[in-house]
């Protein structure tokens, strides 16, 4: 069962990292599209190792289009990743062509599983024994941390943490210079981003530089019936980096019996992650998320929820007055 959580929750204007400011940005009109655009349909995979899913998968995050959590398994938002590459280059990419996806990897960035030497800092933590469920436990944790170094590790890679475990068969993951195999994912993107698209049918986020190029894709979590998301255009208000978080039952949802105010405080497994972009409609925000393995497959709670690692990028290449219109 997925845990109660709740998102719609405007932060302080004290959080670290946070930028205020009410500068908008403009967009050439020449440059405008519509909302929802025919993506170019991906290839079917036919029976494909793990090993090459993963190379397939690790080939699209580093070009901007990511595929989620790396997990060497086909699925939506593969699928979803290859079409919005295909519509930004203009190319068609054959999944099932593995020497032409290694030497794209070639190219840019080398092999998609290197070796990484775990530290005494990645062993140290600080890391917490388990996230309780109820906000009001949460409230009571000095940090909302990793579990575990699996977990760290996983996100650090953008690996699915049962995939860094099998890939390291009885591998003690807390000793410090242990050697494992974990994904090469390369560096983040750096395009300025001037338009986003929550687009909630395709469950995927679509980033468009000023001059309406699509630059990077990223698949999310939008709303649900219960908590829709926004309908129509709102912009970036502030952005905050590793931000705490403050229930409120008076604006959010109902969470297990608590009925007053709670501030939990910051970590990758926060109720909004590690980011918060916020938006113009108060409450709402793009942001991270502790769970990154049921990116675009659960509902949310009217924010766009997308991996830690995603909203990070994302984060620092937007700035304030970014528009970001959302496609129902």
């Amino acid at each position: 069962m997925v845990p109660p959580s709740v998102e719609r929750n405007e932060l302080p204007n004290s959080l670290p990292g946070l930028i205020d400011g009410e500068e908008q940005a403009a967009i050439d009109p020449q440059y405008e599209q519509p909302l929802r655009q025919t993506m170019p349909p991906a290839m079917s995979v036919k029976s494909k190792s793990r090993a090459e899913i993963t190379a397939l998968q690790v080939f699209l995050d580093r070009e901007g289009f990511s595929p989620g959590v790396i997990d060497g398994k086909m699925g939506s938002n593969v699928t979803k990743a290859i079409e919005a590459w295909q519509q930004a280059t203009g190319e068609t990419l054959d999944p099932n062509n593995t020497e032409d996806i290694l030497e794209r990897l070639r190219m840019n960035g080398g092999l998609p599983i290197t070796s990484y030497t775990i530290t005494a800092a990645d062993a140290a933590g600080p890391y917490v024994a388990s996230i309780p469920e109820d906000y009001a436990h949460k409230a009571m944790l000095p940090h909302m941390s990793f579990t575990s170094t699996t977990e760290m590790l996983g996100e650090k890679f953008h690996m699915d943490e049962t995939y860094l475990r099998e890939l390291n068969p009885g591998v003690d993951f807390t000793i410090p210079g242990t050697i494992i195999k974990v994904i090469n994912p390369g560096e983040n993107r750096k395009e300025k981003v001037a338009r986003i698209i929550a687009d909630k049918a395709r469950k995927q986020v679509l980033a468009y530089d000023a001059a309406g190029k699509l630059v990077a894709a990223y698949p999310a979590t939008i709303g649900s019936s219960d908590t829709p998301s926004p309908s129509g255009t709102v912009n970036v208000e502030r952005i905050a980096l590793n931000p705490g978080y403050t229930y409120n039952p008076k604006i959010n949802f109902k969470q297990g019996n608590n009925d007053k105010i709670l501030t939990l405080q910051p970590g990758p497994n926060g109720p909004v992650g590690t980011v918060w972009i916020a938006l113009s409609k108060p409450t709402y925000g793009i942001h991270g998320t502790p769970e990154p393995s049921k990116i675009g497959k659960t509902q949310s709670h009217g924010c766009v929820r997308l991996t830690n690692w995603d909203a990070t990028e994302l984060a620092k290449m937007v700035s304030v007055g970014v528009t970001v219109e959302f496609a129902d």
